[in-house]
């Protein structure tokens, strides 16, 4: 079964690209679609059926060379198992949606075929990125990383016709392969020291290489936290985390379905799923998590920032994908890696929904992507209203305080904040958490009022021709309202619950310690019960909770719960939280105001959205007059493009040009020219001369010739 769900998709790719003329340019969207969904139903077999353990399902031998010997597995765990129902589901709809996007698209021109190219793409991308998610060492990791990069460079640029495409599809390639230039370090690091690359035998390992030195660029490093930080870059470029981002908002120059998949589901979540995968070692690197937490809630920050005034709504979408993922980047830094997953997951739905949603827009407002020329929607396309509605309102964290009741996104959140208010103990990450939740709240609720109410804006031709989307792309999105409405509830416990409920959930075995915070109560109580004395055993358990700190009961709880460690053997699980860690425990005694603060967060957002954008429409470009400064500055993006170019891009050219001029040109051109052009011409003419066409002038040279051998015949025979 799951050999099927990996290799489904890659059969679809070879016979809808290399086998379309036989089956037809409708066959191959068919056949990939199919496929597709018997992955994510064989995928959601799997996750329910899933008890926790750890599977290692042996495919075939792979590369073997002296110490290295990495097989291709397929690495069955939880983790696994939630990537395979995320990637295959929002895929299998994604690739159910593209046969009526892609219909009547006005990129290419009528006769040209060039759907089973698309669907091949897709399907080859999502066979990149099962591999990826089923690896069970670093290399078959690598390959399905540089895979999806393969595929989204494809598919970014897939309107080969457009310079835009093109410039975008190699900008987010360059930028890729500069995280993956550190990621592939990482790896290299990690065989240097453990002289392997499974992931068993890294796991093991973590204990010993947080205690070993390792010297880089000139400086010893602690090799836990240098390998930590090498792999976390690669997940920043695979992430768009802050620094490596800029590829991110450019790939919105693919078509509106591949988006979806890139920005929802698969390629961007890699980084997440990266360090969460690696926990057994991040958990020994306490500086590198400490990055990791920066880096994602500056970047959860900044792309919020930038998403106020973004006008193109798949940008919009695009920052607000950047954001999330640094949301996810800040649970996994402080150690709540059950909680990054619960985000990555019901993220999954609602981005997802929302790119779809966007893209039912542009399909009935005949590509038309600027919100400036939107307005009054809600009549001519309801049912993508209601969708994009949910999104909204799954994303913005509508919920009811203080239960677990509401759309996905305010149960995942909310535990990602409240984990940042614990690991952080209410500092940097959590403060910028809460600052972001409120921008988020106010753009999503500015890209829902400027497409669906107010009056209608732009073209009125447009406007009139504007219609509902085909059945076949409503129903991706009324199935991914179904999980952005569910998917927060109906899965909560089992994320960030309680500890036994998370620990079975993620396959992680209880530790039987003896020693614990309340311990003597715990031994008096049990002395107490043996002699059937129950009112002292209920005052040595009270006096004992009273007199114990709180900070040490959940820690001592935490150590009770954590797996147990042994040197040389790998933590069972899917993940690992060390026994220091208690930031899930600490989650959940955070203060009343700490839980509420994301949803009044969120209603600020939504309160000036409100102001600006239906009770006083004029607001915003006066407040765009008054403060242009700091617009204009929004606008382009925190100048990272105008920064990088004049730092790197700009001069990379100019050397480029002094190669190309001056070495390429002067040096070796002008070289073989120079051999070429004036020492062989110049030979020539003298041997030229020699040519004189009288039999006594070769007669007289072969004599003088004859004379030369025979000198030299004598004189080194006699030296012999």
């Amino acid at each position: 079964m799951e050999k099927i769900i990996l290799f489904a998709p890659l059969v679809g790719a070879i016979i809808a690209g290399f086998g379309w003329r036989i089956i037809g340019d409708k066959g191959a969207q068919v056949l990939t679609t199919a496929l597709l969904f018997l992955s994510c139903a064989l995928s959601w077999i799997v996750f329910i059926g899933h008890d926790g353990t750890l599977q290692q399902i042996h495919i075939l031998d792979w590369v073997q060379s002296g110490a290295l010997d990495t097989t291709w597995s397929i690495r069955l765990d939880r983790l696994t198992a939630i990537m395979l129902i995320v990637v295959t589901s929002v895929s299998a709809l994604v690739h159910l949606y593209s046969i009526g996007y892609m219909a009547h698209d006005h990129n290419f021109e009528e006769g040209v075929s060039y759907r089973p190219r698309f669907f091949a793409y897709l399907s080859l991308f999502t066979f990149a990125m099962l591999m990826l998610v089923t690896a069970d060492n670093l290399l078959q990791m690598f390959f399905g990383w540089e895979g999806v990069g393969l595929a989204s460079y494809l598919l970014i640029g897939f309107y080969y016709r457009k310079p835009s495409a093109n410039a975008a599809a190699i900008k987010a390639f360059v930028v890729n392969r500069v995280g993956d230039f550190g990621f592939l370090l990482g790896i290299l690091a990690i065989f240097f020291l453990t002289d392997s690359i499974n992931f068993q035998d890294i796991f093991a390992a973590g204990p010993a290489l947080a205690e070993t030195q390792l010297r880089f660029l000139w400086t010893d490093w602690n090799a836990a936290n240098l390998i930590a930080f090498l792999l976390f870059v690669g997940a920043m470029g695979k992430s768009a985390q802050l620094g490596l981002h800029t590829w991110l908002p450019d790939a919105m120059e693919g078509p509106t379905p591949v988006s979806a998949l890139i920005h929802a589901a698969t390629m961007v979540t890699a980084g997440v799923f990266l360090v969460c995968r690696m926990s057994p070692l991040m958990e020994y690197a306490p500086e590198a998590l400490m990055f990791v937490t920066f880096i994602g809630a500056t970047t959860a920050f900044v792309a919020a920032t930038i998403g106020l005034v973004q006008n193109d709504i798949k940008r919009v979408i695009a920052y607000s994908t950047m954001s999330q993922l640094g949301y996810m980047f800040v649970a996994a830094g402080v150690g709540a890696y059950s909680v990054a997953m619960f985000h990555l997951l019901t993220h999954a739905f609602f981005k997802a929904m929302l790119f779809l949603g966007a893209g039912s827009v542009i399909h009935g407002m005949h590509h038309e992507q600027d919100m400036r020329n939107y307005g009054g929607l809600r009549h001519k396309l309801p049912y993508t209203f209601w969708a994009m509605m949910i999104g909204t309102l799954a994303i913005t964290g509508v919920g009811i305080p203080l239960t677990h009741i509401g759309f996905a996104g305010f149960l995942s959140k909310d535990a990602v904040i409240e984990s940042a208010w614990a690991g952080s103990a209410g500092g940097y990450a959590f403060w910028m958490l809460v600052i972001a939740a409120a921008l988020t709240s106010f753009y999503s609720w500015r890209l829902m009022f400027l497409t669906f109410f107010g009056t209608a804006r732009g073209d009125k031709q447009t406007h009139q021709n504007a219609h509902e989307s085909p059945m076949v792309m409503l129903v991706p999105l009324g199935v991914l309202a179904v999980g952005s409405v569910l998917a927060g509830m109906v899965w909560y416990g089992s994320f960030f619950g309680d500890h036994d409920k998370v620990n079975r959930f993620f396959g992680i075995p209880a530790h039987h310690a003896e020693a614990s915070a309340p311990a003597e109560g715990v031994v008096a109580a049990g002395e107490a019960l043996a002699e059937g004395d129950l009112e002292g055993a209920a005052d040595a358990v009270t006096k004992d909770i009273e007199g114990a700190d709180a900070t040490a009961a959940g820690e001592a709880h935490a150590e009770a719960m954590a797996p147990e460690t042994e040197p040389g053997i790998a933590p069972q699980g899917a993940i690992y939280m060390g026994a220091g860690n208690t930031v899930i425990d600490d989650a959940h005694h955070a203060p009343v105001w700490v839980k509420v603060s994301p949803f009044v967060a969120m209603i600020l957002g939504l309160l000036t959205a409100l102001w600006f954008y239906v009770w006083s429409p004029s607001t915003p470009r006066k407040f765009m007059e008054a403060q242009r400064p700091l617009y204009a500055f929004l606008l382009n993006k925190w100048y990272f493009d105008e920064i990088y170019d004049a730092l790197i891009v700009g001069p990379a050219k100019k050397f480029g040009g002094f190669l190309w001029k001056r070495g390429d040109g002067n040096i070796i051109d002008g070289a073989i020219n120079g051999v070429a052009m004036g020492i062989v011409p110049f030979f020539t003419r003298l041997a030229g001369r020699a040519q004189s066409g009288y039999i006594f002038t070769y007669a007289f040279a072969m004599v003088i010739g004859i004379v030369i051998l025979v000198t030299w015949m004598t004189i080194s025979g006699g030296a012999n």
